[in-house]
């Protein structure tokens, strides 16, 4: 254990480590498999326990490429659509740019903040407002909001881990990054929930709007008894 916590702090205190925190959430951007999230989580708790990183240099560095990264992603979109690539084309990624197409016009500004937080749902999102020509005069003082909170909410999560394990800088983390996913995942599930909601209460109004319009279709004949 000792030989490990030797490593983390090694690289925590690194000047490599703002590039590698920089390089993750630009990436993350548009190619999910990145994690970046996990990358701020764990070296945020780490500099809490031991001091060894700037956090708010951190913080800002992660905004930042976060930023650049979503609007990459808007670009991507923007240039070749959601649906050039393969693996654009896979049911659940085809579904999340569905559902983000289908939004986007009617709640962008919530649609976009909210889904820097999910990783797979971030890059639907972004890359249906470009394909979608979603205005980019909206669309970048969004990203950058969003990229701002995540990274707060992403070092927050670091800092308190490394509050409740100081001076062990390798559990801090491990249980940071498991707190980050576990809260991810419940966003996600609620995110989830709120859309099915939504659609079985549009689809509703949907079918009494057909069935007036049906009975509208029909005139009723009223005898008038002599």
């Amino acid at each position: 254990m000792d030989v490990i916590n030797e490593l983390i702090l090694g690289a925590v205190t690194s000047p490599w480590l703002y590039l590698v925190m920089f390089a993750a959430a630009v990436i993350d951007g548009f190619f999910p498999p990145i994690p970046s999230e996990t990358v701020l989580v764990a070296a945020a708790a780490v500099a809490v326990s031991t001091g060894g990183s700037n956090l708010l240099l951190l913080c800002a560095v992660a905004a930042v490429g976060a930023a650049i990264g979503d609007n990459l992603a808007y670009l991507i979109g923007r240039g070749v659509g959601t649906t050039r690539f393969a693996w654009m084309r896979r049911p659940p990624i085809a579904a999340a740019f569905d559902r983000a197409g289908r939004t986007l016009g009617r709640r962008g500004a919530p649609l976009i903040l909210g889904a820097r937080y999910i990783p797979v749902g971030r890059v639907a999102v972004n890359m249906s407002a470009g394909a979608l020509r979603y205005p980019w005069r909206r669309f970048l003082p969004l990203s950058v909001i969003g990229g701002v909170t995540w990274a707060a909410y992403s070092a927050l999560i670091g800092v308190v881990a490394g509050k409740l394990f100081e001076d062990q800088p390798f559990l801090s983390s491990v249980i940071g990054v498991a707190v980050a996913l576990v809260l991810g995942l419940v966003v996600d599930r609620v995110a989830a929930a709120r859309r099915r909601r939504r659609e079985r209460s549009e689809a509703a109004a949907g079918a009494s709007g057909t069935e007036e319009a049906e009975a509208d279709d029909h005139p009723v004949l009223v005898l008038v008894g002599e």
